[in-house]
């Protein structure tokens, strides 16, 4: 089953990458607190992850923090490694906190895991909003490319909430 609004995100372990050291930590922990924009990607340099998702919300932080971000973190079903290596060279390191996933547990528990054809299983390409650890909204993309679950349909959104507030 799909994580939903208004499901808790789960607690499960995973490997946080930050501007310092990788950190062993848990779902809830690192989402679970404030606003947060989590979005998952199929894999870290693959082509449409490294140059048309990740590079929208690392180039608009300052839109996301004034709109009451207070953390934009990246989840990828890749090992520490792979996902630090990817974070450098896309320079979104210090803009962006990634999740390495390595088995995909937590895209399991998200029910937001996806099998691809000669990757195995990896996140869905998927965005959304969590509140104190409840997601608000979700947006999974269906098709390819990213549309629904690129930067600007998480900003409208997240302008939308504030009108509507």
């Amino acid at each position: 089953m799909t994580i939903a609004s208004g499901d808790r995100i789960p607690s499960v372990p995973i490997k946080l990458i930050g501007s310092g050291d990788t950190a062993d930590t848990t779902s809830d922990a690192v989402l679970g607190q404030g606003r947060v924009v989590f979005f998952g990607v199929p894999g870290a340099f693959t082509p449409t992850c490294d140059t048309s998702h990740l590079p929208g919300f690392a180039a608009n932080v300052a839109k996301f923090k004034a709109l009451g971000v207070d953390r934009i973190v990246c989840g990828t079903v890749n090992d520490h490694h792979v996902t630090r290596a990817w974070a450098e060279r896309s320079e979104a390191l210090g803009k962006v906190e990634f999740v390495a996933d390595g088995d995909g547990s937590l895209a399991d528990a998200m029910g937001l895991s996806k099998q691809f054809a000669g990757m195995g299983k990896r996140f869905a390409r998927f965005a959304m909003i969590i509140e104190d650890g409840i997601v608000k909204d979700l947006f999974v993309q269906d098709v390819a490319g990213v549309t629904v679950s690129g930067a600007p349909a998480v900003l409208m959104a997240l302008q939308a909430s504030q009108v509507s507030a």
